[in-house]
């Protein structure tokens, strides 16, 4: 016994070796560069094919091929990434999402790159670079991890404290800020190369000696890498010893399970888990360890609605109409594309109009397909044969619940750690179902009775494309689609409005299942087969790369997508489609609007200017004959019409309500707003004590004004009010209700409204759909309310119709001060209003406040602008160091802060 546990650890130390290399590879790129690189594992497979090829198909000594491997071509492959791909992202400031769309643009790219060069099929003949006895890898891992630490290591156990060498320092300077290290002096773009290149080193080297002991196939090493990315999860990104620790401590693990056998139903399942366990660590990092990443799920350049050229629904639809004169093998391929169609529309309503990031809709599609085959075949427990057509309405009704599987870890999640614990949820998908014979063994899969011809089936498939289409436009479409889109393009703003986020976002995924499993089972039905290859996590990053790529918020993108990937593939050697799109999800932060926007502009430049110009004489007349407000040379009417505004600040004279010209003020809530206060409130961040017992308390019908220098709390103050932070003692209260612990939707809805610093409008709608979203979630149900409050910031002229994209920042100050009142709120809160206006537009916001407390609303402005407090305000607040440390009129207390005070 004693010798078998001595053999198993042995074997688990090998295990656990690679694992441990590949979690220092991840480790460093992600250390090296900011980028949680999906392709780590692409560019280790690449390597290991290199490498192969120049031992075993060139005959090269492994010396020589060694070298030019891991010394030219790995760190070549990081240059070439960081200059081209992930460079100009870095110039732009883009948001970790879109590096990520990036970095699976180019694991697509690489693993069709190889399937085309090397073909599909594994290869077992790998040369080895190092002595297949544990100790050998055992080695390496420890050489590489001290290595790594001496160069990148912190100081002072703090990741941002200088390190051990200069290149450590810069490293960390440029991947914490780029702007600011090169206004330092760091050559940033020097820097961040020898870093891309360092990471692709280590994925080299960690392909290279994975290879012999493990499947070499474009998707196999890769999905390992992606596999055991636990492992760098657990270490925080920047832990080399835990990781190692880790890595063995599971590998080990995973080989002492193979020696249990257990009798009954529990054995294929603990055959499964002792197989699989690095699979179900990746589960726990992703689900239940500290996340990595806060920002948004995707940038919305990344899921901007692409512009519908002229007449392309009319192409569509005669294209998708062709292949019903199609015969043989060309339509047994083109019965695929609407059904991958379908499940690609999933993508559209999670990923672009609910911009959250989901890699695991192969998973969905596949449960689909199982569901509808175990159904239609009586292997379903519980339920009984059913014909085939209601096995596929039955499978999408029992997925559709199993999308609360990404919907509820995407409620606290963003960015990076949304993308980990959907793409976690694939996997283990793939490998505790898919790949299990218990479920899968002798399965086949027939086609609806009346649809077993390939022209009859393409005719159903038509049927249901068209059902998906319109549910997909349902939910783009009214209250539900303005939801979406105010979560898509700015969460917070979107919850401050009175949207029910967290609810929308289980919509989302669990539509997007239900959408998915329809498309798998349409997909299970035409191969008639249910071929869990079909469906693997791989597929999943491809057909996540190709809708964003292609249009996110797209349907027609989406059906082109499918078109593409079938086609490709389908009309040429395996792998061409998966490098298309790798191509154009690599250029993303080049031609952040997609392909298509890309083209048109080419087209505009290209296309030669006929357009008549006047003669001298021709000028002086047509100045004579226009009015003076419409010679403005450049500008379109929209920004003719949107400048007027800006000069006013507020609405035209003949049509503002009285009481911003003084008279009595415009209706309002007929019950008098409740105070909000605070009592003892107290928040920490960390060791940091952002507020020490704060009391306060917002009247109605009175201006409360709370000002003091950088750091003194008052943000902490207004995100515990709002409802975005919770303190960790003290209570928030509302009139008698307690709403300390309520979320900042739910204060929304019982009346309490808030802005933002930073603007937190919804670039994709126009400014009347801005404030049509704060009227559908806010407290009233009022029908008037939009228009009411377009009047009043003088919102109700052309500017109503424009997007709100490129609006200036006084409009979409009011915008959003507008979208804040139609909700009709009893309490208002204001975080620096006046930023980013002129005078004249700070004295109509002045004027519009001031009516809104004669009209009994509770005010709380937050403002460094001392001018407009000391004319605006009731009472003033003064807060430092977590501490209100004077109260009174504006006047008194303003004046005793002296010349020393500088405002937040």
């Amino acid at each position: 016994m004693s010798s078998l546990t001595y053999d198993l650890t042995l074997a688990g130390l090998s295990v656990g070796g690679a694992a441990a290399l590949t979690g220092i590879g991840l480790i460093v790129t992600y250390r090296a560069t900011g980028v949680l690189n999906f392709a780590h594992g692409a560019i280790a497979m690449v390597c290991a094919y290199v490498l192969r090829q120049c031992v075993v198909g060139w005959g090269w000594p492994l010396w020589l091929g060694a070298t030019v491997t891991l010394v030219v071509l790995a760190p070549a492959i990081g240059v070439v990434l960081e200059r081209f791909v992930f460079r100009p992202l870095a110039v732009r400031g883009s948001d970790p999402a879109q590096t990520l769309v990036a970095s699976i643009g180019v694991f697509v790219l690489l693993v069709g790159g190889a399937a085309l060069v090397w073909g599909q099929g594994a290869r077992d003949d790998a040369p080895e670079l190092v002595s297949g006895d544990p100790w050998g890898q055992l080695a390496v891992v420890l050489v590489l991890a001290v290595g790594v630490g001496a160069v990148l290591r912190p100081s002072g156990g703090h990741p941002r404290t200088p390190g051990w060498t200069r290149f450590g320092r810069e490293l960390r300077a440029v991947v914490d800020d780029r702007q600011l290290a090169v206004l330092g002096g760091i050559d940033a773009d020097r820097v961040a190369a020898a870093g891309w290149a360092f990471g692709a080193f280590t994925a080299g080297l960690t392909g290279a000696l994975l290879a012999p002991y493990v499947r070499l196939d474009p998707y196999g090493l890769p999905l390992l890498v992606m596999e055991v990315v636990a492992i760098a999860v657990a270490a925080r990104m920047r832990n080399l010893p835990v990781a190692v620790v880790v890595a063995l401590g599971i590998g080990i693990a995973q080989s002492q399970l193979t020696r249990l056998h257990p009798a009954g139903w529990g054995e294929p399942l603990l055959q499964a888990v002792g197989a699989n366990l690095f699979v179900v660590a990746l589960l726990v990092a992703a689900l239940v360890l500290p996340r990595i990443g806060t920002r948004d799920a995707l940038p919305r350049t990344a899921t901007a609605r692409v512009p519908t050229p002229p007449g392309a629904w009319i192409v569509a639809v005669v294209l998708f109409m062709l292949p019903l004169g199609f015969a043989g093998s060309d339509l047994h391929t083109s019965v695929q594309v609407p059904a991958l169609g379908v499940v690609l529309l999933s993508l559209v309503v999670v990923t672009g109009r609910g911009g959250q990031i989901s890699l695991g809709q192969a998973a969905y599609a596949g449960l689909g397909a199982l569901f509808t085959a175990l159904l239609a075949a009586g292997r379903f427990p519980v339920l009984p044969r059913l014909p085939e057509l209601a096995a596929l309405a039955v499978a999408v009704v029992l997925v559709a619940p199993l999308g609360l599987l990404t919907g509820w870890p995407a409620i606290g999640r963003q960015g990076l750690a949304l993308a980990l614990a959907t793409f976690a949820v694939g996997v283990g998908v793939s490998r505790f179902v898919f790949a299990q014979p218990y479920a899968t063994s002798g399965l086949s899969l027939d086609r609806p009775a009346g649809f077993d011809g390939d022209r009859a089936y393409y005719v159903l498939e038509l049927g249901l494309l068209a059902v998906a289409l319109l549910a997909t436009r349902a939910l783009r479409r009214g209250r539900t689609g303005r939801a979406l889109a105010a979560m898509r393009d700015h969460e917070s703003g979107a919850s401050a409005a009175g949207v029910q986020v967290p609810s929308l976002k289980l919509l989302a995924f669990v539509s997007g299942a239900a959408l998915a499993a329809l498309g798998g089972g349409m997909l299970g039905m035409g191969l008639r087969a249910f071929d869990p290859s079909t469906y693997d996590p791989v597929r999943s990053l491809l057909w996540f790369a190709a809708v964003v790529v292609l249009g996110a918020d797209s349907s027609l993108g989406a059906l082109a997508a499918a078109a593409l990937l079938v086609g490709l593939d389908a009309g040429a050697r395996g792998g061409v489609a998966a490098a298309l799109i790798g191509v154009l999800a690599v250029l993303v932060g080049r031609f952040p609007g997609g392909p298509y926007e890309a083209l048109r502009r080419a087209a505009g430049t290209l296309r030669p200017s006929r357009g008549a110009r006047l003669t001298p004489l021709g000028m002086r007349v047509r100045r004579k004959l226009r009015p003076a407000e419409q010679r403005t040379p450049g500008r379109p009417a929209s920004a003719r019409a949107t400048a007027r505004f800006e000069r006013r600040g507020a609405v035209p004279r003949r049509r503002r309500p009285a009481a911003a010209d003084g008279g009595p003020p415009p209706p309002g809530p007929p019950a008098p707003a409740p105070t909000l206060t605070a009592h003892t409130l107290h928040a920490r961040y960390g060791g940091f004590i952002a507020l020490d017992g704060v009391d306060l308390t917002v009247p109605p019908g009175r201006i409360t004004a709370v000002v003091g220098p950088n750091g003194a709390g008052k943000s902490t103050l207004f995100h515990c009010l709002a409802g975005t932070l919770h303190p960790t003692r003290g209570q928030v209260r509302l009139g008698a209700r307690d709403i300390t612990r309520l979320a900042a939707h739910t204060r929304t809805r019982l009346g309490i409204a808030r802005t933002f610093q930073q603007l937190a409008v919804f670039p994709s709608l126009t400014v009347a759909e801005n404030v049509r979203v704060g009227a559908e979630q806010g407290r009233l149900n009022d029908p008037a309310a939009v228009d009411r409050a377009l009047r009043l910031l003088g919102l109700d002229g052309p500017v109503r119709s424009l997007p709100a994209a490129d609006l200036p920042t006084g409009t979409l100050r009011r915008v959003e001060l507008a979208r804040a009142l139609a909700g009709s709120p009893r309490v208002l809160l204001l975080d620096e209003p006046a930023a980013g206006l002129d005078g004249t537009e700070v004295a109509a916001l002045a004027r519009v406040l001031k009516a809104l407390a004669a009209d009994g609303t509770a005010l709380l402005v937050v403002e460094h602008d001392l001018d407009l407090v000391a004319g605006l305000a009731d009472v003033v607040h003064v807060m430092t160091a977590g501490r209100i440390v004077a109260s009174g009129p504006p006047g008194h207390v303003l004046d005793t802060l002296g010349t020393g005070e500088t405002g937040p």
